[in-house]
């Protein structure tokens, strides 16, 4: 890919540039070679002996030499510092054993003398052999007696050393603090501020910075930032939202989940930046951890989960949402949190009307544990479903945690994103980062090829939710597409041959026919190589180049 450039006077956002030499993943024209951007937004895509005509009076041609240029993604759900500090810090996702974990931890505590608490992330004692976490005993000789906090991969549970615990007073009589098991509840949100509060605004920022590179090296243009009282603090998140306005690198849409009751909450949220009190207002916790509030008890251990909201409490954040005009959701895993979810926005339905409901587009994360009710209670009501392809992946298939918490057949149910688009329901795909990893095209692969064959969608269909029903989650109808007028958010991509997948598995499921009338996308079969980023574009601006590219 190469650029000739006839002005470096402009406003790198007000100049013109012209795509041509590639392949443009447009609706406007499935056979579109070339794009013109004039002051951040799409002016025209079309065909290559057409661009001929726009070549003069450009400010840039860019040689896409066979590239992509698709819309730029969308991850509708992320935590940024802690992405960052994940990405900067102690990262034991790839931990195969409990030893390597601990000694993982010891070669980083031994690296940071510095640090007053040691953060790390990602452990998951289902994928180790020993099939349990580290004891505090490991914890406190691993980290050399010095406080570390270590949440398991999907932050709903953590283990701690007692130095950290030292600083948490009267953290032993919360609810979720049990001698010998992991921090759940109120006694983990303690320990995790006391370990957040040790974070000083420079490595924040640093940790901030970080994760927004790395969203913009993967192709992605826009997070939704998932904040909230019992995630980070309101420093975090204004911190956030401000380093984004002002420096360079891709959009950050902010919700802020913390229970609204009148216009006075609701103003406040918008005073913190945020677009909707939403995000991980939290029904239940996770599975991984046993805390999904589910109907029947787990398969593995005791209980039914932790319900932390019930359909009154919904119904009431829903109602005053809807009235303040102000975007409400909820994070929600089990099927006894989604049902208290669905029936509350039914409530609120009841005292403001369900088409007020349904302008509102609230929004519901996770929804993993689905059934046909609460399915079609998103449908009727128009509950964007934000969901994590990649925890199917990770946790999905027979032998995987989702079978080791619930036993198969319950397993088998969680993430239909068939049936969700079957029956209507917006979807839009995000990671959970750090929870999974910011991977847009594997989220995608993960869609089409869900562990369970009936949950399965078209690539297409799974590259719009990544794309295009973030920005509809947010609101927005007319971005998340290359088409004249909407905004210049685009990622160029190195690739193989572009294939449209046929929507019945009867017949040919890939097509390289142009006739089609379809633009192609990336084979994404498993085993295929996915997609490399050489250049990622937020509002007419690039802030991604792949280097030597």
């Amino acid at each position: 890919m190469t650029s000739t450039t006839e002005s470096e006077s402009a406003d790198p956002g007000h100049r013109t540039v012209l795509l041509r030499g590639g392949e443009v993943h447009s609706p406007a024209d499935p056979f579109a070679t070339a794009m013109v951007v004039e002051r951040g937004h799409v002016a025209w895509v079309g065909s290559e002996g057409a661009a001929d005509a726009f070549a003069g009076g450009v400010d840039e041609v860019v040689d896409l030499r066979g590239a992509l240029v698709a819309p730029a993604f969308t991850d509708a759900h992320v935590h940024t510092t802690a992405t960052g500090l994940a990405l900067t810090g102690l990262d034991l996702s790839a931990a195969r054993t409990l030893p390597e974990a601990l000694a993982a931890v010891r070669a980083y505590a031994a690296g940071r003398p510095g640090d007053r608490v040691l953060l790390g992330h990602g452990w998951d004692a289902s994928r180790w052999p020993e099939g349990r976490p580290p004891s505090r005993t490991e914890l406190d000789e691993a980290a050399g007696g010095r406080p570390l906090y270590l949440p398991r991969i999907d932050v709903h549970s953590a283990v701690a050393t007692t130095a950290l615990l030292d600083l948490v007073p009267g953290v032993t009589a919360l609810d979720g603090f049990h001698p010998g098991a992991p921090l759940t509840g109120a006694a983990h949100h303690a320990v995790r501020a006391a370990a957040h509060a040790a974070v000083t605004p420079a490595r924040r920022a640093e940790a901030q910075r970080a994760a927004l590179a790395h969203a913009a090296a993967q192709g992605i243009g826009t997070v939704h930032e998932c904040g909230g009282p019992e995630i980070s603090d309101e420093e975090d998140f204004t911190a956030l939202l401000a380093l984004a306005g002002r420096e360079p690198g891709p959009r950050v849409v902010g919700y802020w989940a913390e229970a609204v009751t009148g216009a006075k909450d609701a103003d406040r949220v918008r005073e913190l930046g945020a677009l909707g009190a939403a995000g991980d207002l939290f029904a239940d916790g996770s599975l991984g951890s046993r805390t999904a509030c589910l109907h029947q008890p787990y398969a593995d251990g005791p209980g039914t989960g932790a319900a932390h909201l019930d359909a009154a409490a919904v119904a009431a954040h829903v109602t005053a949402c809807t009235e303040a005009g102000l975007q409400a959701g909820f994070h929600a895993i089990g099927d006894g949190a989604l049902t208290a979810v669905t029936d509350g926005v039914c409530r609120a339905a009841e005292t403001v009307g369900p088409a007020r409901i349904r302008a509102a587009r609230h929004r519901v994360e996770h929804a993993e544990m689905l059934t046909p009710a609460t399915i079609a209670a998103f449908a009727e009501f128009g509950l964007t479903a934000s969901v994590q392809p990649a925890f199917d992946a990770a946790w999905g298939g027979e032998d995987g945690m989702y079978a080791q918490r619930l036993g198969a057949e319950r397993a088998r149910t969680l993430n239909p994103f068939a049936a969700l688009l079957r029956a209507g329901v917006p979807l839009a795909f995000g990671s959970d980062s750090p929870v999974t990893p910011l991977d847009p095209w594997g989220s995608v692969r993960a869609a089409a090829f869900h562990r369970t064959p009936e949950h399965r969608i078209s690539v297409r269909a799974a590259f719009t939710a990544h794309t295009r029903g973030g920005w509809r989650a947010t609101g927005r109808d007319d971005a998340g597409v290359l088409v004249p007028g909407a905004p210049a958010d685009y990622a160029v991509w190195r690739t193989g041959e572009l294939l449209v997948q046929a929507p019945d598995d009867r017949v040919a499921r890939w097509s390289t026919d142009p006739r089609s009338g379809t633009p192609g996308l990336p084979d994404l079969a498993p085993g295929a190589e996915l997609p490399v980023c050489l250049r990622t574009v937020v509002g007419g601006r690039t802030v991604f180049v792949r280097p030597n590219e």
